[in-house]
């Protein structure tokens, strides 16, 4: 039998202020009970698709519970984002061997976005499509002193935790050559320049930068980025 917990979510919150809520999980329920209002969402997914969105929004729904929100379909926006309760943001991922939400007040972050994937190489040609030549100079030469971690993919995966925070904050397309990278591999942090129209729909000061975190798990890479009210 295979106890299903999800728990504080200790890598992820290691990234975030203490404004935060976050859970994480490293596997996925027995079932695939899917809540209701969410049916549609994964109606024709393969089973391994289901059993990531379930476990996701789990997550999701217990860090909601810790703000006083009470369980409630997670319904996607038009970009494919979750909808959050009113007064809150968040974001949710999940990788092979990882799932993960996490959730704060817009009285205490403005933007939130979180990511994981596994601490492989991206497969052969897409470090094209994410990394400019001057990212892929500063990835080699953060291999050269830990060769150990994936730096392409972890580019990839800070590059999706920005995104996630700038789309709602935004509404517009953030593209990968958009945002122009510089990772600091001794500190566990990367800032992104963002080359893009920065204009806030909640009337907050443009997005022309962005910070985060990053850190190293059994096989994961976890990004994760806040936007300041």
């Amino acid at each position: 039998m295979v106890l299903f917990v999800i728990a504080e979510a200790t890598l992820l919150s290691s990234l975030l202020p203490s404004c935060v809520v976050a859970r994480e999980v490293f596997a996925d329920p027995p079932d695939e009970t899917v809540f209701p209002g969410e049916e549609d969402l994964v109606a024709r997914a393969v089973s391994s698709r289901r059993r990531e969105f379930v476990t996701g929004r789990r997550c999701a729904r217990l860090a909601l519970a810790e703000l006083g929100h009470p369980p409630a379909p997670i319904r996607p926006g038009p970009g494919r984002e979750p909808i959050w309760p009113a007064g809150v943001t968040g974001s949710i991922t999940h990788c092979a061997g990882y799932r993960a939400a996490a959730v704060a007040r817009t009285a205490d972050l403005a933007g939130l976005g979180i990511d994981a994937e596994p601490n492989e190489p991206l497969p052969d040609g897409v470090e094209a499509t994410v990394a400019s030549p001057r990212e892929g100079e500063r990835l080699r030469e953060a291999a050269a002193g830990a060769p150990e971690v994936s730096w392409d993919r972890l580019l990839f995966s800070a590059k999706e935790s920005i995104y996630k925070a700038w789309y709602p904050l935004t509404r517009r397309w953030l593209g990968f050559e958009e945002a122009d990278l510089t990772i600091e591999p001794g500190a566990g942090t990367f800032n992104a320049l963002l080359r893009a129209d920065g204009t806030r729909i909640d009337g907050g000061p443009p997005l022309t930068r962005i910070s985060g975190r990053f850190t190293i798990g059994p096989g994961l890479i976890i990004t994760a980025v806040t936007v300041d009210r």
